[in-house]
């Protein structure tokens, strides 16, 4: 059975037990290479307006969405995340 698109869904809203092994690697990134709990929530705030948001992952860069915003180094690529004033 096919699953329509879910825009604006993350990996967890679609089917918790399939993308149980991503959860786990975010888990297992290396402390310097996450970003904070904080960070991470904002960063997937942002995603959750996005329109490029479908099926948990980013239509833009092509990404799981919740991967890219738990590593600190990496950005939105329309720029999203960035602060104002930074």
């Amino acid at each position: 059975m096919n699953r329509p698109i879910c825009k604006r869904c993350l990996l967890r809203e679609l089917d918790g037990e399939y993308f149980q092994s991503i959860y786990r690697y975010i888990e297992n990134l290396p402390k310097e290479q996450k970003a904070s709990g904080e960070e991470y929530a904002r960063r997937l705030a942002l995603c959750r307006t996005c329109d490029d948001l479908q099926n948990g992952m980013c239509v833009q860069c092509g990404c799981f969405a919740e991967v890219r915003a738990a590593k600190r180094k990496l950005g939105c690529p329309l720029e999203k995340w960035k602060k104002e004033g930074a």
